[in-house]
């Protein structure tokens, strides 16, 4: 297929996100979020979340095009998540993208979440070279990929959580401290003021007999609870819990990163995902690539967070590669491994397939 505007569309969590990508340039996107609706819940409410979709789906399509200059018509593919991420949410985005395709008369390709973080970098930073060490880090997943052609390859998973995912650990531990949610963004303004030596927390995963790339921090997130208990009625020194907690996630991350890059030979590092937007994260990450030698790559922070342009920037690889489209009755996977960047399951919650 030649040069064609591929419409994503992203329904995954608590963002609405709707983008337009043609051959890997970004001309508009628009996200509606319904994260004040769940913050006094201090979680993403599955229910309230799918609501917000069905209203939220249809303005943000049309803010996008609107921001790029389109019709409807000029649409001439259309990509969306369909896994993983809340069920009830996924079905609300595959619904309309159905819907647009077959009204349009056009393609429609499902997408991996997770591929759509990866494919993020390429809206700024041009293509991946290949192959790059990709390190995904977010509210619900944290791993370590080697990638190769993202539209073609399949995706090799060389660590990955084993408990609860960064940040989750951001999310749980703010609540401790009486922080906002959600908490990454709570954790890192609190952690201007601090000291992220004033507290020793554990770095999990990182001794000589664990796992090289596998991640956990469950028990970083206990042992940051554990602490704050340990005040007795004291006032919590939250800014310096926050900045020890926030030094101790960046460290493993960048460690582990940095490390399997100089171990399998890769020479580019891309960061990507909601706790990519955390500025230790990325001033650690800068600082270790540099003096590895490795080249960084970081999307801009409008595109770490859940967006339809990742999705679109999927999409539009996809078309490029002329990949099949999905099949008329795609559905949802809302718990799909990371296999292939195309996800094209059937039936009631089916599993991922090679585009």
């Amino acid at each position: 297929m030649g040069s064609v505007v591929v419409l994503g569309i992203e329904s995954s969590c608590d963002e609405t996100g709707a983008g337009l990508v043609r051959d890997g340039r970004l001309l508009g996107h628009a996200v509606a979020s319904s994260m004040d609706e769940h913050a006094r819940y201090g979680g993403v409410v599955p229910e309230i979340a799918a609501r917000a979709h069905v209203h939220a789906l249809t303005p943000v399509v049309r803010r996008a095009l609107d921001e790029a200059g389109l019709r409807m018509s000029d649409i001439g593919a259309v990509a969306v998540t369909t896994g993983p991420g809340l069920s009830g949410a996924l079905q609300v985005g595959l619904a309309g993208a159905k819907s647009l395709a077959y009204a349009l008369d056009v393609p429609l390709h499902g997408v991996h979440h997770l591929a759509g973080h990866v494919a993020a970098d390429t809206l700024e930073h041009g293509p991946l070279p290949d192959p790059c060490m990709v390190l995904i880090v977010s509210g619900g997943h944290t791993s370590l990929l080697l990638v190769r052609d993202l539209a073609r390859d399949p995706i090799v998973h060389l660590g990955d959580t084993l408990d609860d995912a960064a940040g989750e650990c951001f999310d749980k531990v703010a609540r401790v401290f009486g922080l906002p949610y959600p908490g990454g963004p709570a954790i890192d303004r609190a952690a201007r003021d601090g000291d992220p030596a004033a507290v020793a927390f554990p770095r999990p995963l990182t001794g000589a007999r664990d796992a090289a790339y596998d991640f956990s921090f469950s028990g970083l997130k206990t042992a940051a609870a554990r602490w704050a208990e340990g005040h007795d009625g004291r006032a919590l020194p939250v800014a310096d819990g926050a900045a020890s907690l926030q030094e101790a996630v960046a460290d493993v991350l960048t460690r582990k990163a940095v490390a399997a890059c100089r171990e399998h030979g890769v020479g580019t590092l891309v960061v990507v995902g909601g706790v990519a937007a955390n500025s230790r994260v990325r001033a650690l990450a800068e600082e270790r690539c540099r003096a590895a030698g490795i080249t960084l790559r970081v999307p801009p922070l409008r595109l770490c967070t859940d967006n339809g342009a990742m999705i679109a920037a999927v999409g539009d690889l996809l078309v490029r590669a002329g990949a099949e489209p999905a099949p008329l009755n795609v559905s949802i996977d809302p718990s799909a491994p990371l296999e292939y960047a195309a996800l094209h399951p059937v039936g009631s919650f089916g599993r991922a397939v090679a585009a």
